[in-house]
């Protein structure tokens, strides 16, 4: 069971967050501010940070700082009542991974935790292997018959996705919401085009190949 910290000064709020994520199955528990918040993960591990900005003590940007220079990468949602630019700008250059401006449609935030919890374990596996090709995370790099090639990050998460799942279909829509995040303005035909280039790339692999799923989205099956 993944485990949550929720890191927010209004009582009622952090509650409701608490009382939702553990409905969905989510191991959540909670904070009053950042100072809490990095007590708490110094005594324990916790797979997910979820912050408010505004906080008494120590506030969001600072926790999220001071989480990232001591090594500490888990994701970091941040929800705030700011909604200004320059307040979003601040909160991703201090290592936050994702952001929610208050009021929260709390449906919204159960998915963007489960979208931030899967990339961060596909990330930390690192390694994929399906037949003879490996995935190597670290590298961004694909090995087969003894030979290597460094894919673009966004190609390479897209195979590596759904090389972790063979079988499994992706929608469009969750493979940009996964590999491009669900703030990017980007066109989900985007994800056409790069599966277009793997295809070319892999077209004469022997171990697996991309699947289009007609009007649904694309797998990878094992040959």
């Amino acid at each position: 069971m993944f485990r949550i910290l929720i890191v927010e000064d209004d009582a009622e709020l952090r509650q409701l967050f608490q009382h939702v994520l553990t409905r969905n199955g989510y191991d959540a528990s909670g904070v009053s501010d950042g100072r809490k918040a990095l007590d708490a993960l110094a005594a324990d591990y916790y797979d997910m940070i979820i912050s408010d900005i505004m906080m008494p003590v120590m506030d969001g940007y600072e926790l999220v700082r001071s989480m990232r220079e001591s090594g500490i990468n888990i994701p970091v949602m941040m929800i705030t009542a700011k909604d200004a630019f320059d307040d979003m700008r601040m909160g991703f250059l201090s290592g936050t991974d994702d952001y929610m401006v208050k009021p929260i449609n709390v449906n919204e935030m159960v998915l963007r935790v489960g979208a931030l919890l899967r990339r961060a374990q596909m990330l930390s596996e690192r390694r994929q292997v399906i037949g003879g090709t490996t995935l190597e995370c670290d590298s961004l790099t694909v090995i087969r018959s003894g030979k290597s090639t460094v894919l673009p990050q966004k190609e390479f998460m897209l195979l590596y996705k759904m090389a972790s799942y063979p079988g499994k279909i992706f929608t469009r829509q969750q493979l940009m919401d996964e590999i491009w995040g669900y703030e990017s303005e980007t066109d989900s035909h985007t994800v056409d085009v790069h599966i277009g280039r793997l295809r070319d790339r892999f077209r004469d692999s022997t171990d697996f190949r991309i699947v289009t799923m007609r009007g649904v989205g694309y797998k990878v099956v094992k040959l």
